[in-house]
């Protein structure tokens, strides 16, 4: 059952390459899962308090958290006062391509989850104060370059990998996986796309993306399945329209991806227009 009183989700209107929510919880808000977006998210009331690389973290309010793409992570509030924050996922596409394209090396990596950084703090404050509206793609591009570099100024550099990234073959990837997302793909037609054998473009694939190309695939039927559940499609009917072989299936990647299962989290959406 969810607390109509405190916890609930707020989603701003989908828009290319980007999710924006608003969360209130108290408790455990999200159990340790990994999704392949950079999450970079404003505590604004209560303490933040997530595991993250092995540790426990906490964030104040004002300050700036950033999770790289693919790193287990959990969350929710560290005091009885509860917890709200604003969050916005960025593909790492757009985070690469802000940064340089295919001169880019890598993604950047932030050593630490939690920052104190008044540019950062501002820049992320405006993609975020409007949630119930769109940015609209004048606005939104500004923000993203803008974030993209606020990544890059607190990266370790030592970790973005050198090396030349076939970007051209690797979108054209991306985007078979992402338009035919709901249909059965093989490796070996990334393979004929991309002129590579798999293991290169797996690894290709990974520093471009910070994923891998079945885990890509699998968030992008998710990223259906939330739509679909906005809409008000059942949990099977989501689960054979995006792409899973059934409804337990979808729900076992739901709840890796997102931390509570499909059901909740659409409750606590519900609980929010309540």
């Amino acid at each position: 059952m969810c607390r109509l009183e405190s916890d609930s989700i707020r989603a701003a209107p989908a828009e290319a390459g980007i999710e924006r929510i608003e969360a209130r919880f108290h408790g455990i808000g999200f159990d340790p899962h990994r999704h392949d977006t950079y999450a970079i998210g404003l505590t604004i009331s209560g303490v933040q308090a997530f595991g993250y690389r092995g540790e426990k973290r906490a964030s104040l309010p004002g300050q700036v958290i950033v999770i790289h793409p693919d790193e287990l992570h959990d969350g929710g509030a560290g005091t009885d006062q509860g917890l709200r924050y604003r969050m916005i996922y960025i593909q790492p596409e757009h985070v690469a391509q802000a940064l340089g394209g295919a001169a880019a090396p890598g993604l950047p990596f932030v050593k630490s989850p939690v920052l104190s950084d008044v540019r950062f703090q501002q820049s992320l404050a405006e993609a975020l104060e409007d949630i119930d509206h769109e940015l609209g793609a004048f606005k939104r591009d500004g923000l993203l370059a803008e974030l993209a570099a606020c990544l890059g100024r607190h990266a370790d550099n030592r970790n973005l990998r050198q090396g030349v990234l076939d970007w051209q073959a690797l979108r054209k990837c991306a985007d078979l996986l992402r338009e035919s997302c709901s249909e059965q793909i093989r490796m070996g037609q990334l393979e004929a796309l991309a002129q590579q054998d798999r293991f290169t473009l797996s690894r290709q694939f990974r520093v471009a993306f910070g994923t891998s190309p079945h885990r890509y695939l699998v968030m992008r039927r998710l990223e259906r399945v939330k739509s679909a559940l906005h809409k008000g499609l059942s949990l099977a009917d989501a689960a054979a329209e995006c792409g899973f072989s059934d409804q337990s299936h979808m729900n076992r990647h739901f709840k890796r991806a997102f931390g509570m299962a499909p059901g909740h989290w659409r409750c606590l959406c519900t609980a929010n227009i309540s």
